[in-house]
């Protein structure tokens, strides 16, 4: 028997399953935007366009062709918070979608070669059904991710602004203290957070503004009130470090809620699982009695 169909087959198979762990994985938010932000001299500004790779300039050409299509939606602002581009992001929907649709395909070739028929309508039904399903797969990940991606920005916001409270605390200025609290934290989050300052700095506008800025165009509502805060310490700095402390507390019991929100969904989710497993145990201590009580 010619081995070659079932190993071709195989492999195709594990590395659209390599595909798919490797889109629900939970990667960090890439920094080479941030870090292209932050570097010292560069400034990008709105409407110009780093150097795209060559994944990007397919993706790109393959959304420019599919993106109109309805049903086709892409997340830019979750992207943007990622570091990925759309481009990219295109190219993996349609990467998916295109194992999905050979996957039914290949299989039926051991078929085929054992002499076993197929009706044709059967792999091309499956395998429509493959490609949907893996097609809107990088959408839910990068909902996901985003999210995630989130979740922890506020736990770095926590700790900045502690820092900035500090800052304030010892008579630094508003956006003395934003910068130099920002420049403590070497995470994607407080290299977020240098980006936006920096480029308030080279274009003389209030540093609340930039925050207010970094909000709208990544979905942070966590900057919600910081901006507001800021803002009224440029009057007020004799009651700015009880804000930024109450909201401090604030965030940080809103953080420990949404945690403690997730473990009792966790344990939750274990205990179908749990009672499952007793069930089975007890099952199988009672069944030598049972099978010699109908036996006798």
């Amino acid at each position: 028997m010619n081995l070659f169909p079932m190993v071709l087959t195989g492999g195709t198979i594990g590395a659209g399953v390599a595909l798919l762990v490797r889109e629900l994985l939970r990667p960090q938010p890439a920094l080479a935007v941030a870090l292209e932000r932050t570097a010292p001299g560069r400034l990008t500004l709105p409407g110009a366009e780093l150097e795209l790779n060559r994944d990007e300039v397919w993706g790109r050409w393959l959304l420019a062709r599919l993106g109109r299509l309805p049903g086709v939606r892409i997340p830019t602002t979750n992207l943007a918070l990622l570091g990925q581009g759309p481009g990219q992001f295109m190219l993996k929907k349609t990467a998916l979608a295109g194992v999905g649709l050979l996957c039914p395909v290949l299989v039926t070739i051991p078929w085929i070669v054992t002499g076993v028929s197929v009706p044709f309508y059967v792999p091309a039904i499956v395998g429509l059904a493959i490609a949907g399903l893996l097609f809107i797969t990088p959408d839910l990940a990068v909902r996901d991710q985003a999210k995630r991606a989130r979740e922890e920005f506020a736990h770095a916001l926590a700790a900045y602004l502690d820092l900035v409270a500090l800052k304030r605390a010892a008579d630094a200025g508003p956006a003395e203290a934003l910068e130099k609290a920002a420049a403590v934290g070497r995470g994607w989050p407080f290299l977020y957070l240098q980006g936006a300052l920096r480029r308030a700095r080279l274009e003389k506008i209030p540093p609340w503004q930039a925050l207010e800025e970094l909000k709208h165009q990544y979905d942070l509502p966590v900057l919600d009130d910081v901006a507001d805060i800021m803002r009224g310490s440029a009057t007020d700095g004799a009651a700015v470090y009880k804000a930024l402390r109450a909201r401090t507390a604030a965030l940080n019991t809103e953080l420990l809620a949404v945690q403690a929100a997730e473990a009792n969904a966790a344990s939750e989710k274990m205990t179908a699982p749990g009672a499952l497993l007793a069930v089975l145990v007890m099952l199988l201590m009672a069944f030598p009695a049972v099978i010699r009580m109908l036996t006798v």
